[in-house]
């Protein structure tokens, strides 16, 4: 047999300068980006700490019992004798308007999301409803209260808890949707089939294994999209619009925290605005709550 010789290219010879100079151009370029991440989260650290330091100094001066336990009261800025008021309408006006919301948005949100992520993967149907879904997520909360009104309370005649309360509702549910379809499309499909192949129909798959085990993180959508809606301002300002009394039917204008800060804030009398400061810490350390057990619940799921 004959034997065949190939040629074999010579690689090109190394240039040691070249390859002192490259390399000091990337450590170069390496540092500059490292540095300018580390500058901007200095930043980004330094404006969030200022913020939190505000809210504490200004905020911790006017949270007091009384503060926490009586209503809105008229005032009068330097009369010793005048009454002062709280935020107890207010408080009591979200945790209603938030807790129905996230009643009424939950569900929804959850079986939208296990649709998407167990029945419509790659329909068409499926692409349209998350499309929405993402719009949804992204619009400005004002549109939604635009819409509430628009719906409710221009039918109803005027302002209510109701209204306000459909309006967070339609927030919490683009958050629980997407929190939901990605929680269950981390599970692993080998465990769908051999519950399957244990002759268990698929309904009964996804409500005792895939919810069971994507638990934790639809849990953590759920208080994520609590903490939103607890500050939301615009859709309450045209749908439930907000009240100077504490109030317990649904059908009327109710109070809520982020309003009731608005209104105080802009009232010109400085103990009024000592209170709003004490209302935004109300709200500041409510989400900072809930969005710490929301980060402790993903951390176990993962």
């Amino acid at each position: 047999m004959s034997s065949t010789t190939f040629d074999m290219a010579t690689a090109p010879a190394r240039d040691e300068a070249i390859a002192r100079a490259l390399g000091r151009r990337r450590r170069m370029v390496d540092r500059m980006v490292r540095w300018a991440c580390v500058g901007s989260t200095i930043i980004g650290l330094i404006f969030l700490a200022s913020i939190l330091i505000t809210l504490i100094y200004r905020g911790f001066a006017a949270l007091d019992l009384t503060t926490l336990t009586k209503e809105f009261e008229p005032t009068t800025y330097g009369d010793p004798d005048a009454l002062r008021g709280g935020l107890y309408h207010a408080i009591v006006g979200s945790l209603i308007q938030t807790g129905i919301a996230t009643a009424f948005g939950t569900p929804i949100g959850l079986l939208v999301g296990t649709y998407l992520a167990e029945y419509a993967r790659g329909s068409k149907l499926g692409e349209a409803v998350r499309f929405v879904s993402d719009v949804l997520l992204s619009a400005p909360s004002i549109l939604i209260g635009l819409f509430i009104y628009q719906m409710v309370v221009l039918p109803m005649g005027g302002f209510s808890g109701l209204a306000g309360s459909l309006a967070l509702a339609i927030i919490v549910i683009p958050v629980v949707v997407r929190t939901t379809e990605d929680m269950l499309t981390l599970i692993p499909n080998t465990l769908r089939e051999a519950v399957v192949a244990l002759g268990a129909p698929k309904w009964k798959m996804i409500t005792l294994v895939t919810w069971r085990a994507a638990l934790s993180g639809i849990v953590t959508g759920v208080l994520l999209a609590f903490a939103r809606i607890t500050g939301e301002t615009a859709p309450l300002l045209l749908t439930s619009f907000g009240n100077s009394v504490t109030n317990w039917n649904l059908g009327q204008s109710m109070a809520s925290l982020p309003i009731a800060i608005y209104q105080q804030a802009n009232s010109g009398f400085p103990d009024l605005v000592n209170i709003a400061w004490a209302g935004a810490l109300l709200v500041t350390l409510g989400v900072l709550s809930v969005n710490v057990v929301a980060r402790v619940l993903l951390r176990k799921r993962k």
